[in-house]
C-alpha cells in the first residue's frame, strides 16, 4: 500500500489517469475509475483540474442509442511541443512533435565539423528558433531531448563522443546559459529503444533495440525504463569482440563487433571500392536488384557476423522483444528469416525478433517522447502508431 502525504498521493493519482487516459486514447470517466481502480470523487476532482490546466479535452461521443452522450477525456495533443534533436557525425536533425508524438515539423542541418564550440552555437541558434516559432500553445516546447551518439553518464555529462573525440563535455550547462528550457542528453539507442516501447511494444517489460548505423549500440528498456549500468555506460555491445585479434578498432581493442556489423563497413568498403563518394541506400538498393554477386555476398557476411552478436545478445539479457534498427536489413530480401536461421541455440529464448517499422527516425521520435513523458510526469506512455501507413499519430512520418 502506498503511503505518504496527500499532495504526494495527489501526484501519484495525477500520473496513473492521465497515463490511463494516453493509453485509451478517448475514455469516459466511468471507465477511468474502473481501470485505475480510484473512487468518481477522486477522479472529479483530478479531471477538473486537468480540464483546467488546458492537457485535457472532453468530447461528446455521437451516438444512437437513447440517453446521454457520453463524455469521453483525451490528451489535448495541441497543449505544447517537444522537441527531439539527434546529433550525429555530419548532420543534426531536429523533430518537433505535439503531445501525443505526432510529429509537426522535421528538419535535417548538414554539418562538417565536429568543434563542440561550432555546434553549440548551431544547436542554441536553431532552438530558439523552435521555441520564437512554436510559441503559439499554452506551453509551447515543454522539453528538449538531444540524442548522443557516445557515452552519456547518468548525471547527462558526455563522457566520450568516439567520431566527434569529445570527452568530458557539459551541453546542457552551456545551452542553459542561453536557453530557458528543460534540456536532456541521452543515449541514441537508449532512445530508440524507448520510441519502440511507446509507440510500438506497449506492453513489453524487456525490449532490446539495437542501431546498425554509424556503429552499433543498444538500448535496453526493462520494467518501464532504461538499463543503464553503474554510471549510464550500459549498451555499448558495439565494442563486444567477435573476431579475436581481429580489425583494429578506434576504442583500442580489435574484432569488435561492430567493426564487422554495422552499416558504415559496408558503405565505407563500396564507397572506396566503387570510387562512389556519397554512396546511398539507393546505390545499394539497386546493385541488390540487379543481382550484385558483390554486394549480395557482403550482406550474407554482414547477416552472419550480426547473428554472432545477437546470439551472445539473447543469451545474456533473454528478451522478451529484440528490434534491430537498420536500413539495409529492410532493403535486403528476406533478411530477417536469414538472421532467425543462423539463431539455433537450444539455450538462446526470445518471443520476437523484428526488423523496426519506425526506422531511423526512431531515435529523434524517442527523444521528443520522452520529453513528452519528463512534462507530464508519468511513468511510460502508449503513444498510437499505424503500422499500416507508417503513421507516428495522426501524422505521416518524413
Amino acid at each position: 500500500m502506498v503511503t505518504g502525504d496527500a499532495a504526494y498521493i495527489k501526484k501519484i493519482n495525477r500520473s496513473l489517469i492521465i497515463r490511463e487516459i494516453i493509453k485509451e486514447g478517448m475514455i469516459s470517466r466511468a471507465d477511468l475509475s474502473k481501470s485505475t481502480n480510484l473512487t468518481r470523487a477522486t477522479i472529479s476532482a483530478q479531471v477538473a483540474d486537468l480540464l483546467a490546466e488546458g492537457l485535457i479535452i472532453e468530447t461528446h461521443l455521437e451516438h444512437l442509442t437513447v440517453g446521454r452522450k457520453p463524455i469521453m477525456l483525451s490528451l489535448n495533443g495541441q497543449a505544447g511541443y517537444a522537441l527531439g534533436i539527434d546529433l550525429d557525425y555530419g548532420q543534426i536533425s531536429f523533430t518537433l512533435t505535439d503531445l501525443i508524438g505526432s510529429p509537426v515539423t522535421s528538419n535535417i542541418i548538414r554539418i562538417s565539423t565536429v568543434e563542440y564550440t561550432e555546434i553549440c552555437h548551431l544547436l542554441v541558434e536553431q532552438i530558439k528558433k523552435y521555441k520564437t516559432e512554436f510559441n503559439d500553445s499554452r506551453y509551447g516546447i515543454v522539453g528538449v531531448v538531444i540524442a548522443i551518439h557516445g557515452l552519456v553518464g547518468k548525471d547527462e555529462i558526455i563522457h566520450y563522443v568516439p567520431r566527434f573525440n569529445w570527452h568530458g563535455i557539459n551541453l546542457i550547462s552551456d545551452l542553459e546559459r542561453e536557453i530557458d528550457l528543460p534540456i536532456h542528453l541521452e543515449n541514441n539507442a537508449n532512445l530508440s529503444s524507448f520510441a519502440e516501447r511507446v509507440y510500438i511494444h506497449h506492453e513489453t517489460d524487456n525490449l532490446l533495440c539495437t542501431t546498425l548505423y554509424s556503429g552499433i549500440g543498444l538500448g535496453m528498456m526493462m520494467n518501464d525504463d532504461f538499463f543503464r549500468g553503474n554510471e549510464g555506460y550500459a549498451g555499448e555491445i558495439g565494442h563486444m569482440i567477435v573476431v579475436p585479434g581481429g580489425k583494429p578498432c578506434n576504442c583500442g581493442n580489435k574484432g569488435c563487433w561492430e567493426k564487422y556489423a554495422s552499416e558504415t563497413v559496408i558503405f565505407e568498403y563500396l564507397s572506396e571500392k566503387r570510387q562512389i563518394e556519397n554512396l546511398t541506400y539507393e546505390h545499394i538498393q539497386t546493385w541488390l536488384d540487379e543481382g550484385d554477386e558483390e554486394v549480395h555476398e557482403m550482406m550474407e557476411q554482414f547477416i552472419f557476423y550480426l547473428s554472432i552478436g545477437l546470439n551472445n545478445m539473447i543469451n545474456m539479457y533473454n528478451p522478451d522483444v529484440l528490434v534491430l534498427d537498420s536500413e539495409l536489413l529492410r532493403i535486403y530480401p528476406d533478411s530477417l528469416n536469414k538472421i532467425t536461421k543462423n539463431l539455433n541455440s537450444s539455450i538462446s529464448h526470445y518471443r520476437e525478433l523484428m526488423i523496426s517499422t519506425i526506422g531511423n527516425k526512431s531515435c529523434v521520435l524517442g527523444a521528443c517522447a520522452l520529453a513528452i513523458k519528463q512534462f507530464l510526469d508519468v511513468p511510460m506512455l502508449n503513444l498510437p502508431y499505424d503500422i499500416t501507413t507508417n503513421r507516428i499519430g495522426s501524422a505521416l512520418i518524413y
